[in-house]
C-alpha cells in the first residue's frame, strides 16, 4: 500500500526572456522545495517560454530534449515526483504544449499534452493557440508511490469530462499547469479549479506563473491547492514564490464516504470514458 502522505509543491516562477536564466531559476526553485520537503512538485504552463504568439515557435525551434534532459535531473538529483509544467514540443514539424512527468529516479514516466487549445475573443483580448500547436488526444494518469494522479494543461480545465475520465480511471490528485489572464484569472480561476475537485472528490493542484507587469500576457498568479470537498488549502499571491501543501489522500475516500456523489454515477444514464 502506498505512503499516501506527502509534501507537495507549486513553483510559481517568473519567465524571463532568456530560457537559460529562466531554466536556472526553475532549478534552485524545485531545489528549495526539495529542501523544505517537498516530494512532488509542480512547474507552471509554458514555463520555460514567454506566453505569446511571438515566441512559441521561436522558443520551439530551439528544442525541448535539453529541457527534458534537465527536468529528468532535477528529479533525480532531488528525489522528487516532478510534474514539468509545461514546454513547446517539436515533433515531426508539429509543435504541441505538452506537460513531461518524471518520478524519483529521473525517469520519464507521462506525457500529457494540451488536449484543448486557447482559442478566445475576449473584449479587448484574442489569443488563438490553434495558429502555432496542434492538440493532443490523451487522458493522461500516472501511477506513483504515492498513488494514483493526472495532469491536464491549462485550458483544458473547462471541460468536466476529461477529469471526470481522469478521475474514473483511478486519479485521486490532479495537477494543472495553467496561465489564466487579467480578465479570465479573476472570474473563473478559483471556480475551476475548485470545482473540479468537487466534481470528482479529488486533490487539485494549479500551478500558475507569476505575473510579470512589463510582459503582453500578464498572469493571473494565485497557485493553488484545493481539497477534495472543495476548500482551497493553500494559496499564492500574483508574484514568484513557492506553494506548499500537505496532502493525505486518504481524504479523498472520506470524503465519498461522507458525500457520496463519486460513487452515485450514473452510468446507465451518461458515461465518460474509463
Amino acid at each position: 500500500m502506498e505512503n499516501q502522505r506527502f509534501r507537495a509543491a507549486i513553483c510559481q516562477i517568473l519567465t524571463e526572456l532568456d530560457q537559460t536564466q529562466t531554466m536556472e531559476k526553475a532549478e534552485n526553485m524545485v531545489k528549495e522545495a526539495a529542501a523544505n520537503g517537498a516530494q512532488v512538485v509542480c512547474l507552471p504552463e509554458m514555463f520555460n517560454c514567454p506566453y505569446s504568439g511571438a515566441y512559441f515557435k521561436q522558443f520551439a525551434a530551439k528544442g525541448h530534449t535539453d529541457s527534458v534532459r534537465e527536468m529528468a535531473r532535477w528529479a533525480r538529483e532531488n528525489k522528487i515526483v516532478l510534474i514539468g509544467g509545461s514546454i513547446p514540443e517539436i515533433e515531426e514539424n508539429r509543435l504541441y504544449n505538452t506537460s513531461f512527468v518524471f518520478d524519483e529516479k529521473g525517469e520519464q514516466i507521462a506525457r500529457h499534452r494540451k488536449v484543448h487549445l486557447f482559442d478566445v475573443d475576449l473584449p479587448g483580448m484574442r489569443f488563438k493557440e490553434s495558429n502555432t500547436f496542434t492538440p493532443g488526444k490523451d487522458i493522461t494518469v500516472f501511477d506513483t508511490k504515492f498513488g494514483r494522479f493526472g495532469v491536464a494543461v491549462c485550458f483544458d480545465v473547462r471541460f468536466p469530462e476529461l477529469f471526470r475520465a481522469m478521475a474514473k480511471r483511478g486519479a485521486r490528485m490532479i495537477f494543472l499547469p495553467a496561465q489564466f489572464n487579467m480578465k479570465t484569472g479573476p472570474a473563473h480561476w478559483e471556480l475551476s479549479l475548485r470545482m473540479r475537485a468537487v466534481d470528482n472528490e479529488v486533490f487539485f493542484a494549479g500551478a500558475a506563473a507569476a505575473r510579470d507587469e512589463k510582459f503582453s500576457y500578464q498572469c493571473w498568479g494565485h497557485s493553488m491547492f484545493v481539497d477534495p470537498f472543495g476548500t482551497v488549502i493553500a494559496e499564492c499571491e500574483e508574484k514568484e514564490q513557492i506553494l506548499y501543501a500537505d496532502i493525505d489522500l486518504e481524504q479523498t475516500d472520506v470524503i465519498r464516504a461522507q458525500l457520496p456523489t463519486f460513487h452515485c454515477l450514473r452510468e446507465d444514464v451518461y458515461s465518460v470514458a474509463k
